[in-house]
């Protein structure tokens, strides 16, 4: 990346803040009862106007869970997040639900892993809040790199890896007998997968019963998309020469080597401009209308899709140059610390692979590939399910993953594969 290049981004969001001022300015008067414009058209249109620049130019903070309750057997449960384990760069947050004597018997654990690919953890609240009801929820929440300083040493793939090993360790060695099942959104299915592998490997006796890789890259050369298909032409060296730069001062992190969240930002923008730009003129329309319901909904949406963290320099490299370059997993090459991370160890843990059938990140196929690594795991411990109509965040989130994939993954847990392999997974393999 050209030198300078944070600090620019930097100076340019500097540069804009008396402008951001004089709109925030405007706002408060045009949007004043006692202004006869905030009554009329132009008015409407002007204060649209000035919240959409000052959207546009925000840099928006990490949001929070912000999930108070949910509804165990029947019964709402005040919900309270606690850090449970905490490393330099990850935090694992537990939902405790605090439950009456008569709301059942003890649930499962579910361990979420978050993704580390530029959004916070909370881009996962659905997927948290649609679990609460029958699970005993905890999720990884990454650090932002911008903000780890120099002192808080390297963070890679490795680490990554590691850090998951010890989360299930913790997890599991509370002697309450119950079931730890893992689930791993996007970026993480990989190093998950490898996770459960050494754990494998190692007849860790602290091995989650189930694993569940949602939407990851496990092999890219099936349904490659543009992402898959920019790593292979361009290579490693090109990611470490355009994509990396510094952490400039003013943060805990200056003077860190980073893959900045903004510039992750802008290619998920990119990918689907006309989708992001029609988004923002509709959300112009409904202020102008004053359609507050799905004003509301943008705001939500926007206001978690452009919060985004750094990642380590190291971290990312390590990822594309394994995952995305030399197809390391599928080949059967990936190491772990200079070691092979051998996947046909995998004997004791159960796998469930979800993709959605216009996933744009990861294309269908890719994630079911860690099936056929899998070959000395038993048929009755695998199951696959592939969501029509929806694209990449569908997996996780939203309507069809609440009422189409959380009751196969609910069924897997209880029974195996018996009714959620249906037919997908033997007309597809």
């Amino acid at each position: 990346m050209p030198p300078f290049t944070y600090e620019l981004h930097e100076i340019s969001h500097l540069a804009l803040a008396p402008a951001r001022a004089i709109s925030d300015i405007a706002q408060l008067w045009l949007k004043s009862p006692v202004n006869f414009l905030s009554y009329t058209h132009v008015g409407k249109n002007m204060v649209a106007t000035v919240e959409l620049f000052e959207r546009m130019t925000r840099r928006y903070g990490k949001p929070a869970f912000g999930l108070s309750s949910t509804i165990v057997g029947g019964k709402r449960a005040p919900v309270v997040e606690n850090i449970v384990w905490r490393r330099p760069f990850c935090r694992l947050i537990h939902f405790e639900r605090q439950l009456e004597g008569n709301q059942g018997e003890p649930q499962p654990k579910l361990l979420i892993v978050a993704p580390m690919s530029g959004h916070h953890s909370t881009l996962l609240r659905g997927t948290v809040e649609a679990f609460l009801p029958f699970y005993d929820v905890y999720i990884t929440d990454w650090a932002d790199a911008r903000l780890m300083p120099m002192s808080a040493g390297r963070f890679d793939l490795d680490d990554y890896i590691d850090y998951l090993i010890s989360i299930c360790e913790h997890l599991s060695k509370e002697k309450d007998g119950v079931a730890l099942h893992t689930l791993g959104v996007c970026q993480p299915a990989a190093p998950l997968f490898a996770a459960v592998a050494l754990m494998e490997a190692e007849d860790n006796p602290h091995v989650p019963a189930s694993m569940t890789l949602m939407g990851g890259p496990i092999d890219t050369r099936r349904s490659p998309t543009k992402v898959n298909l920019l790593a292979q032409e361009r290579g490693s060296a090109w990611f470490q020469h355009h994509c990396i730069s510094t952490v400039p001062l003013g943060y805990h992190g200056a003077g860190r080597e980073v893959y900045p969240g903004f510039l992750q930002l802008a290619g998920f923008m990119a990918m689907n401009i006309d989708r992001h730009v029609n988004a923002h003129i509709d959300l112009f329309s409904h202020l102008v209308e004053g359609d507050g319901d799905s004003a509301d909904k943008h705001r939500e949406f926007y206001d978690e899709y452009l919060s985004v963290m750094d990642l380590t320099a190291e971290f990312y490299l390590q990822t594309v140059d394994t995952v995305f370059v030399k197809h390391a997993l599928p080949k059967g090459e990936m190491t772990h610390h200079g070691a092979k991370v051998d996947f046909a160890a995998i004997h004791r843990v159960a796998l469930m692979t979800v993709e959605g059938e216009n996933d744009d990140i990861s294309g269908a196929g890719q994630t079911l590939a860690a099936h056929d690594l899998c070959y000395n795991l038993p048929a009755s411990m695998k199951a696959d399910y592939l969501q029509e109509k929806v694209g990449h965040y569908g997996v996780f989130n939203g309507s069809r993953f609440r009422n189409q994939i959380v009751p196969r993954i609910l069924d897997f847990h209880a029974n195996g594969k018996r009714s959620v392999r249906n037919l997908s997974l033997v007309e597809r393999i």
